[in-house]
C-alpha cells in the first residue's frame, strides 16, 4: 500500500466524474489530478484545465504534444475518460506503452452503447447518432490493444465491452456526499417535478412532457420544471428545490441524476431494465417506469405524497452506501495495483 500512496495518477480529458474520483482518490492518500482539455457550458471545477478552446487552432496540436511530454515525466498511471485519449488517433497510447505508463479506461455511456446489443434487451433505448457501431467498436479495438484494464458505473455498459478488455470492473459513480445536503420533501398542495436532460431524445423527454400534460388535463395539481443548459451549481439549486426527479426513461440503467437526486433525499423516477435491476445492490429505491408506463407510475407517486419522505430517506441512505467518494476510492486502488 505504501508503494500505491506514492503513485501519481492522472485523469483526463472531460467530464464531472473524474473531479469526484481524484477527491476519492486523495482520500486515500494518491496523488491524483484531474485535468480536463476544454473549458465546458456546465461550469465543472477540474483541478486543471489546458482550456484549448481559448488556444489558436493552430497551436493546439503543440500544446497538446507539450503537456503529453510533461506527463510521461510526472504521472505512473493516466486514467482515460469517455474513451479519449490525448490525440483523436490515439497515437499517444504508444508512446505511453513505450514510456513505460500504466493505462485505465473508463467508459461512461455512449462511447460504448451498441444499438443492436441494447436494442435486444430494450425496445426504448437511442443512442447519440455521431456513435456509429463501426466509431465504437474501432475506438475499442485501438483502446484494447494498448490497454487491459476497463471501468464502468454498472452493469448495463459492461456487456459492451467485456469481450474487449483483459478485465472490466464494475465500479458505481462516486459522489461526493458533503456537496449534497438532504432536503426531504413533505406532503404539499402543490408539489415540484423536476427532469433535467442532457439530451431530449436519450433521455425520454418527449414521454415526460406527455405525461406531465395528461395529468394536469385530468386535473392533477403540481408544478414541472424543465432544466436545461443551465451550469453545474443553477441545476443543483432547483433539484434541491423539487419533490420528486425523474431522470430518464430510454437508457435503462439509473445514471448520475438519479444518484444526486437520492443524495439530495428526493423520490427518483427512472428506467431500470427489469434483467438488470437484480444487479443493483439491495435498497435501490428508484420508482421503474418507461415510455409505456410513465403516465401511470407517476400518477401513482403524486397521489402518494406520505411516500416521498420515505422514498427519499431510503435514497440518501443508499447512496451514503454505495456512492459515497470515501468508500469507492478503495475500489479504483485495487485496479491501479493490477496494472
Amino acid at each position: 500500500m505504501e508503494g500505491m500512496i506514492k503513485m501519481k495518477v492522472l485523469h483526463i480529458p472531460y467530464g464531472s466524474p473524474m473531479i469526484n474520483l481524484c477527491k476519492a482518490l486523495r482520500h486515500k492518500g494518491i496523488d491524483a489530478t484531474s485535468c480536463h482539455f476544454y473549458s465546458n457550458r456546465y461550469n465543472f471545477k477540474p483541478d486543471f484545465n489546458l482550456n484549448l478552446d481559448k488556444t489558436p487552432s493552430n497551436q493546439r496540436e503543440a500544446k497538446l504534444k507539450e503537456y503529453l511530454n510533461r506527463v510521461i515525466k510526472d504521472y505512473d498511471i493516466i486514467h482515460f475518460h469517455f474513451g479519449e485519449t490525448f490525440f483523436p488517433d490515439k497515437s499517444d497510447l504508444e508512446l505511453l506503452k513505450k514510456a513505460g505508463k500504466k493505462m485505465v479506461v473508463h467508459h461512461h455511456g455512449s462511447d460504448v452503447r451498441l444499438l443492436s446489443k441494447a436494442k435486444a434487451l430494450n425496445p426504448y433505448v437511442r443512442v447519440k447518432p455521431e456513435w456509429s457501431e463501426e466509431k465504437i467498436r474501432k475506438n475499442l479495438s485501438i483502446l484494447s490493444n494498448y490497454i487491459d484494464y476497463a471501468v464502468v458505473q454498472d452493469y448495463e455498459l459492461k456487456d459492451y465491452i467485456q469481450e474487449y478488455y483483459k478485465e472490466v470492473h464494475v465500479i458505481p459513480h462516486a459522489i461526493d456526499l458533503n456537496q449534497f445536503q438532504p432536503n426531504y420533501p413533505e406532503a404539499k398542495a402543490i408539489p415540484l417535478i423536476v427532469h433535467a436532460p442532457t439530451l431530449r431524445d436519450l433521455k425520454g423527454t418527449e414521454f415526460i412532457l406527455a405525461a406531465v400534460n395528461q395529468l394536469k388535463k385530468e386535473g392533477l395539481s403540481f408544478e414541472f420544471k424543465l432544466i436545461e443548459g443551465m451550469t453545474f451549481d443553477e441545476t443543483q439549486k432547483a433539484l434541491i428545490q423539487s419533490d420528486i426527479i425523474i431522470d430518464q426513461l430510454r437508457i435503462g440503467a439509473s445514471g448520475y441524476i438519479s444518484s444526486e437526486a437520492m443524495a439530495l433525499g428526493k423520490p427518483v423516477i427512472c428506467y431500470i431494465r427489469q434483467d438488470l435491476v437484480k444487479k443493483y445492490p439491495d435498497g435501490l429505491p428508484i420508482v421503474n417506469a418507461n415510455p409505456d408506463s410513465i403516465t401511470t407510475v407517476l400518477k401513482n407517486l403524486l397521489s402518494q405524497p406520505k411516500t416521498w419522505k420515505e422514498l427519499g430517506k431510503q435514497g440518501r441512505t443508499y447512496v451514503e452506501n454505495h456512492h459515497d467518494i470515501r468508500k469507492l476510492g478503495e475500489s479504483y486502488i485495487e485496479v491501479y495495483k493490477k496494472l
